[in-house]
């Protein structure tokens, strides 16, 4: 046996490995969302952040409520509120996601 064949089989294959993985970057490249992270998972801390915010507001109001006697006053209020913060999260994260998806640099605060 010669080694020659086995280098021209060898040259083939990291070929091969640079092709599929050149398929897989661009793949995912593509995708929209940040490197690394699949649309399942912007979805998922889209609604992490929306009800995060509202749980806190529930939490909030409801404190306030017991405190002062108030029963579902600032039960509602907090609630709103806490809705209105979470939904301003989520489209700060959509701004940023078609920043980072048009090649832009990443945002260091939200405007």
């Amino acid at each position: 046996m010669t080694e020659e064949p086995d280098a021209a089989r060898l040259a083939a294959l990291e070929k091969r490995i640079a092709d599929a993985a050149a398929k897989v970057s661009a793949k995912r490249a593509g995708s929209g969302s940040r490197p690394g992270f699949s649309q399942g998972e912007v979805a998922w801390r889209m609604v992490v952040e929306l009800v995060s915010g509202m749980v806190l507001g529930l939490g909030l109001g409801y404190g306030l409520d017991v405190l002062l006697g108030t029963r579902p006053i600032f039960l509602i209020i907090f609630c709103l509120l806490g809705f209105a913060a979470g939904i301003r999260v989520m489209l700060g994260t959509a701004r940023d996601m078609e920043k980072m998806k048009a090649g832009d640099a990443p945002p260091t605060e939200r405007d």
